[in-house]
């Protein structure tokens, strides 16, 4: 069974089928692209403090390696734990960094196949959406600007 979050650009689109277009479904479970290309994985994910993190902490390994002259084994084995705590929290990792964008999360869907977890959730999601969503004003009703100085000079809009 495969379980998805499923999360929305912070500025979606009017309509609902460029809004559902735009949509990103996160896979739960352990990513073994991640675990096996950690660094080039978080680049791909623009997960910067992620990966600033996994850059302080290989350093750290390699420090503590030269300065304790610990056994290259155990440095490979710390590695190899990094890279599969990474692999193991890789979703956590995507969603956090989303969420720092200002991405929100739709919902969560689950099912046996991804396109059977796409089918469930937009059976469900596109009813509820309408088909055009509200447009925000073209300006602002207050605060400066030129719009602003244009109706204190007698202008008409």
């Amino acid at each position: 069974m495969r379980t998805y979050t499923i999360h929305e650009r912070p500025h979606p689109a009017a309509d609902r089928v460029d809004r559902a277009e735009g949509l990103v479904f996160v896979k739960d479970g352990i990513s073994w692209a991640a675990a096996l290309f950690a660094p080039i994985w978080l680049l791909a994910h623009r997960l910067w403090w992620s990966l600033l993190g996994y850059v302080v902490v290989g350093g750290a390994l390699q420090l503590a390696q030269l300065t304790l002259a610990f056994d290259k084994r155990w440095l490979g084995l710390a590695v190899l734990a990094l890279h599969l705590l990474i692999g193991l929290e890789a979703d956590t990792l995507r969603r956090w960094g989303m969420e720092r964008r200002g991405w929100r999360t739709v919902g969560t869907v689950s099912g046996k196949t991804a396109a059977e977890c796409e089918r469930r959730f937009f059976d469900a999601w596109l009813p509820a959406q309408p088909i055009l969503a509200a447009t925000r004003q073209s300006r602002p009703s207050g605060g400066g600007g030129w719009w602003r100085v244009g109706n204190l000079l007698g202008a008409r809009s």
